[in-house]
């Protein structure tokens, strides 16, 4: 769906739009939330700082409904039902039924009808059940919002948001509704959302003029627009579509309607199926008519015979139900599909770009060595369970309490952190915040040291990209005012002139730090400097601040590999797929995971720096010989993916942040994270992962490659039908006989092969070799030469088998209805024993997972015969179908043929593996 800039709409509403269109029930409009102190707009909601009480919460929440904006509105029951007939391989059989009423054939005319009406339900259901699921896909990617609710900060789903609500915004977030900004530090919010303005603003907590439009209310926070620096506390003032992005329906976020590339060369298909086969039964009618001798009525009912029996009309139905399948598979695997043409393109994708941390590892960040200025700590455990020792000399417990650079180490990693960490009834232990100051915040309550126990926080300077560390000002226990700091080593440690050393301050020495943190490093510990520095009686902190530090260590992290994230990698290369990480830590730390993760990367890491330096060919030949590329920014991302675009490969990216949105947009798989991610990566993706799992990526990517699979061996089975009947038809026109099967015969046929086995091919699971092919081309056809060819001497093989029958019956004397009833028991049977070939496209089925490895088709083939027994031995179906009861004699012919097929089949496919493997 497109969507008008925002900006365009507003210069179409009138000046009074914006407080004239209609929102939640409950409150007064117009009320100019801009033009009042926050202390009054806190009074004018009934809330404090410390958040709404959960009783209070409930109330509101029952006033105003949920913070949603409209859905768009949907079609009716009616009109979603009646769309179904718009098909033109559906115009066609709807000119036939009225042909066959103007004959007054009209068994033939109802059955037609009847198969056109179920088709038509089958596309209904299925339509409600895509509805459906992409209603639960809005659900799984909607916005979350922290929140400070009775004093507890806490993350709660956007939509449970009420006015009164105290949201805190950080970096990278999308504003959850209308905010009146209570405290602010260094905040600008991207507001080109809301007013087409693409600079990001700088907002403050002074109130504006009544008049001022919402560009210009710098002390609001607007319902989705986007933080890009900085760090804010404001409470809710409007909610849903009171919001001002919700008075104009604007939604920066929508998931896409189920349409893609493949179905589109389907429906072109179709028309042109259809147009041929209007063109050859015209002539086909000429000839029979002028050159056999057919009466007029007699062509009639062959040719529309032949129309019935050459359109695939279950086809549409059988391919949209196998793309919905594998988007439910892929959601199971925890892989979210937000544009489906990404189904298509993950089965082609070459290169897998991937970020580090919880992607490639369990983002369960674990402090395992404190560098001091002339000791090592090794600190136990693992994850945010606060439970562990400080280990000293190999094997010595050291308590932090008596050793005082230790225990200045663990006051800067928990005060300078805005983390927490804490248990479940169940005992186990999250995290609320950032990964990294979870485990300073554990590494601190291993020592008992906690947050609590300290006077508040007086003021801070937040992490940002621009200067990668962050300040903390506290006032301690023992009264005196201190500023820790912690960042990156390279930072801090250019800004220190002093290091700890047993509780005093002495002069820096750089040198005798970079041995030991280069020897962390090559460990795979990611390194955080800490310091500090006497605050005196400041009141503030300022950039000006962070200089003449005192060093008091380097702490070690690592952040385990998933152990389902190496199988992964092995899975990709056996694919064909390669594998980059790409990530924004030391090289070194870079390194030592990738070795772990067992990464094909022969050469050295590559830092952001020398890609910096780089030429547009030398960065190619870096990317070609290059696997591992670490201190990348976002912009690094962007040029990496372009640059293996360059050399045609199909590429997946990875990302969480709103600067990795150009790189997810670039790629031909833009894949974002739902636990990590951003909003706006999730918006610029067409795949969320739920679990930030590269597992995840691998999975989706054989799951695509599945429907792929599916797809081509449901038109392999479905073509061979009607290619049959087509067969059986024409030569019974070019030798002058009788019909040997009828339209509604024809019809039978294609409604329960295509209902009841075609369908069974859209459950099957991945073939065990599809993860060791190489990766298809993207404008590959979906059937070559060789498959075409298959479809051709099947087709022959069963029409032909069911002709032969058909004559041969009609030769010893046996009657018409006997006859055409045995033959159109062998198409079917035919088609049964196909669709065990069909399971595997190359590969023998002759075992016990290839007959009894799917239950779908065992239970379609059950469904099958007994809808063949009502068709053949019930009086009512012998009147509408023209059948009759046949004996085991004919039986026996039905099954030979049927068994014909699949030996056949199975020695080409033998046959075709042995010329493929000789080469």
């Amino acid at each position: 769906m497109n969507r008008k800039d925002s900006s365009q709409i507003s210069e179409q509403l009138p000046p009074e739009a914006s407080t004239e269109i209609s929102g939640g029930e409950g409150r007064e409009p117009k009320t100019l939330w801009h033009a009042m102190e926050s202390g009054e707009v806190l009074d004018e909601v009934d809330s404090s700082r410390e958040g709404l009480s959960p009783e209070e919460i409930r109330k509101r929440f029952e006033r105003y409904g949920p913070n949603k904006l409209p859905e768009e509105k949907k079609r009716g029951p009616l009109k979603r039902f009646f769309v179904q007939f718009h098909n033109m391989l559906i115009y066609v059989l709807l000119a036939a039924s009225v042909v066959t009423a103007l004959l007054e054939h009209w068994i033939d005319t109802w059955v037609i009808l009847a198969v056109v009406l179920v088709n038509a339900i089958i596309g209904f259901v299925q339509e409600g059940k895509a509805e459906k699921a992409m209603e639960g896909i809005r659900a799984m990617l909607s916005p979350m919002a922290t929140v400070r609710r009775g004093g507890e900060r806490r993350q709660i789903p956007a939509e449970e948001l009420v006015p009164g609500d105290i949201v805190l915004l950080e970096s990278g977030d999308r504003v959850p509704a209308d905010l009146r900004l209570l405290d602010v530090k260094n905040l600008k919010i991207e507001e080109s959302a809301l007013t087409g303005e693409s600079v990001a603003v700088e907002k403050s907590t002074g109130s504006v003029d009544e008049d001022s439009v919402p560009g210009d209310r710098i002390c609001m926070g607007f319902a989705g627009t986007m933080v890009t620096y900085g760090r804010a506390a404001g409470v809710v003032t409007e909610t849903g579509s009171r919001t001002e992005i919700g008075k104009i329906s604007t939604l920066m976020e929508e998931v896409e309607q189920l349409t893609t590339p493949l179905l589109r060369k389907i429906e072109h298909f179709g028309k042109g199926l259809s147009v041929t086969i209007v063109l050859f039964a015209t002539l086909l009618f000429l000839f029979g008519y002028f050159l056999r001798g057919y009466t007029a009525d007699e062509m009639f009912l062959a040719v529309i015979s032949l129309t019935v029996a050459a359109i695939p009309e279950g086809l549409p139905a059988i391919i949209t139900i196998t793309l919905a399948i594998g988007v439910q598979r892929m959601a199971r695997r925890n892989s979210i599909i937000r544009r489906l043409p990404a189904v298509e393109t993950l089965g082609s994708v070459t290169v897998i770009c991937s970020d580090k941390t919880g992607t490639l590892t369990r983002n369960e960040m674990t402090v395992r060595t404190i560098l001091t200025s002339d000791r090592s700590v090794k600190v136990t455990g693992t994850g945010y369970k606060p439970e562990g020792e400080f280990i000293l000399g190999g094997d010595r417990p050291v308590n932090p309490k008596e050793d005082p650079d230790l225990r200045e180490a663990l006051l800067c990693g928990t005060l300078c952190s805005e983390a927490d960490v804490y248990q479940h009834e169940d005992g186990s232990w999250t995290l609320d915040g950032d990964p990294t100051e979870g485990a300073l915040v554990t590494m601190g309550l291993k020592g008992e040291v906690r947050r609590s126990d300290f006077p508040d926080r007086i003021d801070y300077i937040p992490f940002e990209s621009e200067h990668r560390f962050m300040a903390s000002l506290n006032r301690l226990n023992d009264g005196r005012s201190v500023v820790y700091v912690k960042g990156a080593p390279e930072v801090i440690l250019d800004r220190c002139s002093y290091q700890l050393k047993n509780g005093e301050k002495v002069d820096f020495e750089e040198s005798s730090w970079k041995e030991r943190m280069d020897e962390t490093a090559r460990k795979g510990e990611r390194l955080l400097a800490l310091a500090v520095k006497e605050a005196g009686d400041r009141e503030k902190v300022s950039m000006d601040d962070i200089e003449g530090l005192t060093l008091i260590g380097i702490t070690g992290m690592i952040d385990p590999p998933r152990d389902e994230a190496i199988e992964s990698i092995r899975a990709c290369y056996d694919a064909g797929i390669r594998v980059i990480m790409i990530t924004g830590d030391h090289a070194g730390t870079a390194a030592a995971i990738a070795e772990q993760l067992g990464m094909r990367s022969r050469h050295e890491v590559i830092t952001g720096n020398r890609l910096e330096k780089a030429s547009d060919e030398e960065l190619k030949e870096l990317i070609k010989e290059h696997s591992v590329f670490a201190r990348t920014s976002p912009l690094h991302k962007l040029q990496l993916v372009m640059a293996l675009q360059e050399e045609n490969h199909v590429v997946a990216m990875t990302g969480d942040g709103v600067n990795d949105a150009p790189a997810l947009r670039r790629a031909d798989i833009g894949v974002a994270m739902g636990i990590k991610g951003t909003e706006v990566s999730k918006g610029a993706s067409e795949m969320v992962l739920a679990d930030d799992n590269f597992a995840s990526i691998e999975a989706a990517v054989e799951e695509g490659r599945t429907v792929y699979d599916n797809i081509r061996k449901a038109i392999l089975f479905i073509l061979p039908t009607n290619g049959a009947e087509a067969f059986v038809i024409m030569a019974a026109i070019m030798l002058g006989i009788v019909l040997p099967i009828t339209p509604v015969q024809i019809l039978w046929v294609n409604m329960v092969t295509a209902v009841t086995l075609a369908l069974a091919l859209a459950f099957e699971l991945p073939e065990e070799e599809i993860m060791k092919r190489k990766p298809r081309a993207s404008d590959a056809p979906i059937l070559g030469g060789y498959f075409l060819m298959r479809i051709l001497y099947v087709s022959v093989l069963i029409g032909g088998a069911a002709l032969g029958v058909y004559l041969w019956m009609k030769q010893v004397g046996m009657d018409l209805e006997q006859a055409r009833t045995t033959a159109v028991n062998i198409l079917v049977a035919g088609q049964a024993f196909y669709l065990f070939n069909c399971r595997y496209t190359m590969h023998s089925v002759v075992s016990k997972a290839g007959i009894l490895g799917n239950k779908v088709v065992l239970i379609a083939l059950g469904a099958l015969f007994i809808l063949q027994m009502i068709f053949v031995y019930t009086p009512w179906f012998n009147l509408w179908f023209g059948t009759t009861p046949i004996d085991l004699a004919d039986w026996s012919f039905v099954i030979a043929a049927g068994l014909l097929v699949f030996l056949v089949v199975e020695i080409e496919k033998w046959v075709t593996r042995s010329i493929t493997e000789s080469v």
